[in-house]
Protein backbone atom coordinates (compact mmCIF):
# COMPACT_ATOMS: atom_id res chain seq x y z
CA UNK A 1 0.00 0.00 0.00
CA UNK A 2 1.08 3.41 -1.00
CA UNK A 3 1.41 5.78 1.97
CA UNK A 4 -1.81 8.10 1.86
CA UNK A 5 -2.01 11.38 3.59
CA UNK A 6 -4.48 13.68 4.98
CA UNK A 7 -5.38 16.52 6.89
CA UNK A 8 -8.49 16.76 8.93
CA UNK A 9 -10.07 19.38 10.54
CA UNK A 10 -11.90 18.79 14.02
CA UNK A 11 -14.95 20.80 14.76
CA UNK A 12 -13.55 23.65 12.38
CA UNK A 13 -10.89 24.17 15.16
CA UNK A 14 -8.16 21.86 15.64
CA UNK A 15 -6.25 20.82 12.05
CA UNK A 16 -4.42 17.19 12.63
CA UNK A 17 -2.50 15.00 9.69
CA UNK A 18 -2.83 11.69 9.25
CA UNK A 19 -0.60 9.76 7.09
CA UNK A 20 -1.94 5.64 6.47
CA UNK A 21 1.25 3.37 5.78
CA UNK A 22 -1.31 0.80 5.87
CA UNK A 23 -5.01 0.40 6.59
CA UNK A 24 -4.35 0.14 10.25
CA UNK A 25 -0.96 1.91 10.59
CA UNK A 26 1.05 5.35 10.29
CA UNK A 27 1.57 8.73 11.93
CA UNK A 28 -1.03 10.87 14.07
CA UNK A 29 0.65 14.60 13.58
CA UNK A 30 4.27 12.60 13.09
CA UNK A 31 3.76 10.39 15.47
CA UNK A 32 3.31 7.06 15.00
CA UNK A 33 0.47 4.26 16.11
CA UNK A 34 -1.41 1.08 15.21
CA UNK A 35 -4.58 0.61 15.74
CA UNK A 36 -6.82 -2.88 15.86
CA UNK A 37 -10.00 -2.65 14.28
CA UNK A 38 -13.20 -4.43 14.04
CA UNK A 39 -16.01 -3.72 11.73
CA UNK A 40 -19.46 -4.42 14.25
CA UNK A 41 -21.56 -3.27 11.58
CA UNK A 42 -21.80 -0.94 8.23
CA UNK A 43 -20.30 2.14 9.77
CA UNK A 44 -19.64 1.32 13.23
CA UNK A 45 -16.40 0.24 14.61
CA UNK A 46 -14.14 -1.20 17.70
CA UNK A 47 -10.82 0.47 17.68
CA UNK A 48 -7.93 -0.40 20.22
CA UNK A 49 -5.39 2.33 20.60
CA UNK A 50 -2.67 2.31 23.19
CA UNK A 51 -4.73 -0.31 25.18
CA UNK A 52 -7.77 2.34 24.98
CA UNK A 53 -10.95 1.23 23.55
CA UNK A 54 -13.31 3.66 21.57
CA UNK A 55 -16.44 2.88 19.86
CA UNK A 56 -16.73 4.72 16.68
CA UNK A 57 -20.01 5.10 14.85
CA UNK A 58 -20.13 6.58 10.91
CA UNK A 59 -23.35 9.21 12.04
CA UNK A 60 -23.29 11.46 8.79
CA UNK A 61 -21.40 11.52 5.67
CA UNK A 62 -21.37 14.41 2.82
CA UNK A 63 -18.46 12.90 0.10
CA UNK A 64 -18.50 15.91 -2.26
CA UNK A 65 -18.12 18.21 0.95
CA UNK A 66 -15.87 15.76 2.05
CA UNK A 67 -16.97 16.14 5.41
CA UNK A 68 -18.09 14.14 8.59
CA UNK A 69 -19.85 13.08 11.52
CA UNK A 70 -18.28 10.38 13.66
CA UNK A 71 -19.82 9.78 17.36
CA UNK A 72 -16.56 8.69 19.16
CA UNK A 73 -17.52 6.75 22.36
CA UNK A 74 -20.88 8.92 22.28
CA UNK A 75 -19.13 12.27 21.69
CA UNK A 76 -20.19 13.62 18.08
CA UNK A 77 -17.44 15.04 16.03
CA UNK A 78 -17.78 17.26 13.05
CA UNK A 79 -14.36 16.24 10.34
CA UNK A 80 -13.46 18.55 7.34
CA UNK A 81 -10.99 16.02 5.40
CA UNK A 82 -8.75 17.30 2.75
CA UNK A 83 -6.52 14.45 0.55
CA UNK A 84 -3.79 15.36 -1.71
CA UNK A 85 -5.42 16.71 -4.29
CA UNK A 86 -7.04 19.35 -2.16
CA UNK A 87 -3.53 20.12 -0.79
CA UNK A 88 -2.05 20.70 -4.53
CA UNK A 89 -5.53 22.87 -5.45
CA UNK A 90 -4.99 24.95 -1.93
CA UNK A 91 -1.09 25.36 -3.10
CA UNK A 92 -2.33 26.59 -6.72
CA UNK A 93 -4.69 29.00 -5.04
CA UNK A 94 -7.40 27.18 -6.92
CA UNK A 95 -8.99 25.62 -3.40
CA UNK A 96 -11.76 28.13 -3.04
CA UNK A 97 -12.73 28.44 -6.11
CA UNK A 98 -16.68 26.80 -5.73
CA UNK A 99 -16.93 29.04 -2.64
CA UNK A 100 -16.41 32.53 -3.46
CA UNK A 101 -18.45 34.20 -6.65
CA UNK A 102 -16.63 34.65 -9.86
CA UNK A 103 -16.27 38.15 -11.39
CA UNK A 104 -13.81 37.82 -14.19
CA UNK A 105 -12.22 35.08 -16.25
CA UNK A 106 -8.40 35.43 -16.22
CA UNK A 107 -5.79 33.66 -18.69
CA UNK A 108 -4.57 30.11 -17.18
CA UNK A 109 -1.81 30.57 -19.33
CA UNK A 110 -0.36 32.89 -22.03
CA UNK A 111 -1.63 32.40 -25.30
CA UNK A 112 -3.41 33.43 -28.30
CA UNK A 113 -7.36 34.30 -28.48
CA UNK A 114 -9.04 31.53 -31.48
CA UNK A 115 -12.00 32.17 -30.72
CA UNK A 116 -14.82 34.02 -28.63
CA UNK A 117 -17.66 31.56 -28.06
CA UNK A 118 -20.28 34.09 -25.80
CA UNK A 119 -21.26 37.97 -26.35
CA UNK A 120 -21.91 40.84 -23.92
CA UNK A 121 -25.15 40.45 -21.96
CA UNK A 122 -25.30 36.54 -22.56
CA UNK A 123 -26.27 34.42 -19.76
CA UNK A 124 -23.84 31.35 -19.41
CA UNK A 125 -24.99 28.39 -17.47
CA UNK A 126 -21.94 26.20 -15.75
CA UNK A 127 -19.76 24.02 -17.55
CA UNK A 128 -20.33 26.20 -21.14
CA UNK A 129 -17.98 27.35 -23.15
CA UNK A 130 -16.51 30.97 -22.69
CA UNK A 131 -13.96 31.38 -25.33
CA UNK A 132 -10.66 29.29 -27.04
CA UNK A 133 -6.79 29.71 -25.89
CA UNK A 134 -4.22 28.66 -28.26
CA UNK A 135 -1.42 27.60 -25.68
CA UNK A 136 1.77 25.66 -26.89
CA UNK A 137 0.14 24.40 -29.95
CA UNK A 138 -3.31 23.06 -28.48
CA UNK A 139 -6.42 24.69 -28.01
CA UNK A 140 -8.06 25.15 -24.82
CA UNK A 141 -11.58 25.49 -24.52
CA UNK A 142 -12.04 27.58 -21.20
CA UNK A 143 -15.68 26.93 -19.78
CA UNK A 144 -17.62 29.21 -17.44
CA UNK A 145 -16.99 28.56 -13.50
CA UNK A 146 -20.51 28.88 -12.94
CA UNK A 147 -24.03 30.47 -13.88
CA UNK A 148 -23.18 34.22 -15.24
CA UNK A 149 -23.98 37.08 -17.25
CA UNK A 150 -21.20 38.53 -19.59
CA UNK A 151 -20.81 41.72 -18.10
CA UNK A 152 -17.70 42.84 -20.85
CA UNK A 153 -15.69 40.88 -23.16
CA UNK A 154 -12.15 42.21 -22.14
CA UNK A 155 -10.21 40.59 -25.30
CA UNK A 156 -10.29 40.28 -29.18
CA UNK A 157 -10.12 37.09 -31.67
CA UNK A 158 -6.48 37.14 -32.32
CA UNK A 159 -5.17 38.57 -29.55
CA UNK A 160 -1.76 37.21 -27.46
CA UNK A 161 -2.98 37.29 -23.99
CA UNK A 162 -0.47 37.04 -20.74
CA UNK A 163 -1.03 34.19 -17.68
CA UNK A 164 -3.31 35.89 -15.73
CA UNK A 165 -4.80 38.89 -17.91
CA UNK A 166 -8.88 39.05 -17.29
CA UNK A 167 -10.63 37.78 -20.35
CA UNK A 168 -14.19 38.34 -19.71
CA UNK A 169 -15.74 40.03 -16.98
CA UNK A 170 -18.81 38.87 -14.83
CA UNK A 171 -22.08 40.28 -13.58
Amino acid sequence: MVSTAFKVLVNGKKEHEIVFETASSGTFNKTPFELDTILVKDGSFHILRNNRSYNIELVKTDPVAKTFVVSVNGNPYTLQVKDKYDLLLKSLGLDNLSSKKVNELKAPMPGLVLTIAVEEGAHVKKGEPLLVLEAMKMENILKSPEDVTIKKIAVKKGLAVEKNQVLIYFA
